[in-house]
C-alpha cells in the first residue's frame, strides 16, 4: 500500500470516529439543580420543539403536550403532538423504570426494543433505536438524547438522530412545567 492511500485511510477513520462519538455524563455529576425525572415528568408539561438536517436546516417544528403519572414505580409520559412545520407521530406513551440509583429503563409505543437511561446530575442520557418514517420511507436510527435542567421547572433536550454511527438530524426541545 502506498503512503496517500493510507494516509486517507486514517483520516476516514478518524472522521467516522469522531462522528460516532458522544458527550460523557460525568462532566454533569456535580452540576445544579439536579434533575430528578420522576419529580419533574410528575406533571404535565409543555414542550416546543425544532429538529434540523444534517445541514441545518429546520425541517419540523412541533409542541408536546406531555401529561406525566408515577405509577408505583414506573414514570408514564402520555405525549400529544402537534406540528407546525412538517410531518411525525402525533402521539407516544413512554413507561420508564428506575432499576438502580442511576440507570433506567424505557419502553414506548413505537420504540423497538428498550430505551437505555442514565442520570448525571442535571442531566440525563437516554439512548433507543427507533424507526422512523421519513416521508414514504422509514429508517432504523439511533436517538442520543440529552436532558438538562435548567431550574426546577424547565428542561432543554437536545437529540441527535443517528444512522451508521453518522449524525442525521438533530432535534432540540424546550420543556417547562405547566403545573
Amino acid at each position: 500500500m502506498n503512503k496517500a492511500f493510507l494516509c486517507v485511510l486514517l483520516a476516514l477513520t478518524l472522521l467516522i470516529e469522531g462522528c460516532g462519538s458522544s458527550m460523557e455524563g460525568e462532566q454533569y455529576e456535580k452540576m445544579g439543580p439536579e434533575l430528578d425525572l420522576f419529580t419533574f415528568f410528575n406533571s404535565n408539561v409543555k414542550a416546543w420543539g425544532i429538529v434540523q438536517n444534517r445541514s441545518g436546516n429546520v425541517v419540523q417544528r412541533f409542541t408536546v403536550d406531555i401529561k406525566g403519572s408515577v405509577r408505583d414505580t414506573e414514570l408514564v409520559l402520555e405525549e400529544s403532538f402537534t406540528y407546525h412545520q412538517g410531518k411525525g407521530p402525533t402521539s407516544r406513551t413512554w413507561r420508564i423504570k428506575k432499576i438502580s440509583e442511576d440507570k433506567f429503563t424505557g419502553k414506548a409505543n413505537d420504540i423497538p426494543g428498550d430505551a437505555i437511561g442514565t442520570s448525571h446530575g442535571n442531566a440525563f442520557h437516554f439512548t433507543y433505536q427507533m424507526d422512523l418514517p421519513v416521508e414514504d420511507d422509514t429508517y432504523n436510527v439511533v436517538f442520543d438524547d440529552w436532558f438538562f435542567a435548567i431550574d426546577d421547572q424547565t428542561l432543554i433536550n437536545r437529540s441527535y438522530i443517528r444512522k451508521f454511527g453518522l449524525v442525521m438530524a438533530e432535534v432540540t426541545i424546550f420543556m417547562r412545567q405547566r403545573d
